[in-house]
C-alpha cells in the first residue's frame, strides 16, 4: 500500500471549504502541484469570444438555448432558457469516452441541465496512473470554477454571486466514478457535498484488458523490429495522420461535420499515450485496485454518497465499493445509499437517435419512435433518480 499511503497520508490537515463539514477529524489533504498556465489559455470573461459552442443542442436532448461552452480545459453547461442554477455538478465520464463528454454523455448531461443544474465537465485522457489524473482533474476543475466564480456566466445571465453559494455535487461514471471517489479520498479542501457514483469499476489491468500481462513484454520484444519497419513512422504519427485526413475532408466534402470529427480526434489522440505506457513496461494501474480500496476505507471524506448499479451490468463493482465505504462513512456520521436501476454499463452514454419523420407518418416511423422511447427511458430514470436524490439533500 506504499503508493496509496504516500498519496493519502503524509500531509497536514487543512480546512474544508466546499463541504459544510469543516470540523471533520478525518480530513487529510492530497498535495497540489500548481503549474503555470500559458498566457494563451482560454479564460472566462464578459467577452463573447471567450466562449465556444461545442454541442448540438437539437440532437442532444436538451433545450436549444443551452450549449456546451469551453472554458479553460473544461466544458460548462448552464441550465437552459436563462434559468438560474440550483446547484453545481462536476461530471466525469468513463475511460476513453470521458475525453469527449459533449458527444458520449450529451443526452444525460442535457437532462441534468434541464433540471436546473450548472454542470462542469472535465474531459480527460485515459491513463494507467489514476493518482496523477485525479490530481490533474481536481486542479483543472477548480481553475475553471474559480474563473466562473470571478465573472459569472454573463452570456447566460448568471452572475458570480448566484453561483458562489450553490451546493456542490459530483457525478462519475465507470472510470470517472473511480476518479471521483479518489478525489474524495485524496482531498478534503473544496470537495463536493455529495457524490453520485455510477457503475463503479476498478478491475486489475490483467482483467480490464485481455492479455494485458503478455502485451507489455511482447511490445518491448518487438520494438527493435517495429522501429526498423517502414510502417513505424506512420504508426508513431497516427494521430497527426488522422488530423491531416481531417484537413483534407474539410476542403473536399460538402456539409462536413467538423464537430463530430473534432470529438473523434480527441479519442484518437489518446492511443499513442496508452501504447507508450505499455511499451515502457506498465503492468498495473497506479495505485492498484487493492490500494485504492484501502485508501477509500481509511480516508474517504464525502459525507453523502449515492451508489448507482444497473441490473444488467456484468463489469460493475458497486457491491465491493459499498462494502469498503460503509464503515468509513458511518465512522464520521455520513450516509451511504445504493439503488439498482434497469440498464447496463453504457446506459449513461445512450444518445437520442436521429430519426427524421417524413411528410407521411409510416409504420417505420412508429417503430423507430418506439425504439427511441425504450432506449432513452433508462437514461431518463437514471437522471431523475440522481436529481431527486440531490434535491432531497437540502
Amino acid at each position: 500500500m506504499a503508493a496509496a499511503t504516500l498519496a493519502c497520508n503524509n500531509f497536514p490537515q487543512i480546512k474544508l471549504l466546499f463541504s459544510p463539514y469543516k470540523n471533520s477529524p478525518h480530513c487529510i489533504p492530497f498535495p497540489i502541484h500548481k503549474t503555470r498556465r500559458p498566457s494563451t489559455s482560454r479564460r472566462v470573461t464578459s467577452n463573447r469570444d471567450s466562449y465556444a459552442q461545442i454541442g448540438n443542442p437539437r440532437s442532444s436532448g436538451y433545450s436549444s438555448s443551452t450549449t456546451f461552452r469551453k472554458l479553460d480545459t473544461c466544458l460548462v453547461i448552464p441550465p437552459p432558457n436563462g434559468r438560474k442554477p440550483k446547484a453545481l455538478i462536476k461530471f466525469l465520464g468513463g475511460a476513453f469516452i470521458g475525453a469527449v463528454p459533449e458527444v458520449t454523455y450529451s443526452y444525460l448531461i442535457g437532462l441534468l441541465a434541464n433540471e436546473g443544474y450548472l454542470i462542469i465537465c472535465v474531459p480527460y485522457n485515459v491513463t494507467f496512473d489514476h493518482e496523477r489524473v485525479s490530481r490533474e482533474i481536481y486542479e483543472r476543475f477548480h481553475s475553471c470554477l474559480d474563473s466562473v466564480l470571478t465573472t459569472g456566466l454573463p452570456e447566460n445571465g448568471i452572475s458570480a454571486a448566484e453561483i458562489a453559494d450553490l451546493p456542490f455535487y459530483s457525478i462519475g461514471h465507470s472510470n470517472g466514478a473511480l476518479l471521483q471517489v479518489l478525489t474524495g479520498s485524496y482531498f478534503c479542501d473544496r470537495i463536493p457535498k455529495a457524490n453520485a457514483i455510477i457503475s463503479y469499476n476498478n478491475r486489475p489491468a490483467s482483467e480490464a484488458v485481455p492479455y494485458f500481462e503478455q502485451l507489455g513484454p511482447l511490445v518491448n520484444q518487438m520494438m527493435p523490429v517495429i522501429e526498423t519497419s517502414p510502417m513505424y513512422s506512420m504508426a508513431q504519427n497516427f494521430s497527426d495522420g488522422w488530423k491531416s485526413l481531417v484537413d483534407i475532408a474539410e476542403r473536399v466534402i460538402p456539409d462536413y461535420d467538423q464537430e463530430a470529427t473534432a470529438s473523434l480526434t480527441k479519442f484518437v489522440d489518446q492511443l499513442p499515450s496508452v501504447f507508450n505506457q505499455v511499451a515502457e513496461g506498465t503492468s498495473e494501474f497506479k495505485p492498484t485496485p487493492a490500494e485504492n480500496l484501502e485508501c477509500f476505507n481509511k480516508l474517504y471524506n464525502v459525507r453523502r454518497t449515492l451508489l448507482v448499479k444497473f441490473d444488467s451490468d456484468t463489469i460493475d463493482e458497486t457491491d465491493v465499493l459499498e462494502k469498503t465505504l460503509k464503515p468509513r462513512i458511518e465512522s464520521f456520521g455520513g450516509k451511504l445509499e445504493k439503488v439498482v436501476l434497469r440498464g447496463n454499463h453504457i446506459t449513461p452514454c445512450i444518445q437520442e437517435p436521429r430519426w427524421q419523420v417524413g411528410s407521411v407518418y409510416t409504420p417505420a416511423d412508429a417503430i423507430a419512435q418506439g425504439f427511441k422511447a425504450i432506449s432513452l427511458n433508462d437514461t431518463r430514470i437514471l437522471s431523475r433518480t440522481i436529481t431527486d436524490w440531490f434535491d432531497n439533500l437540502e
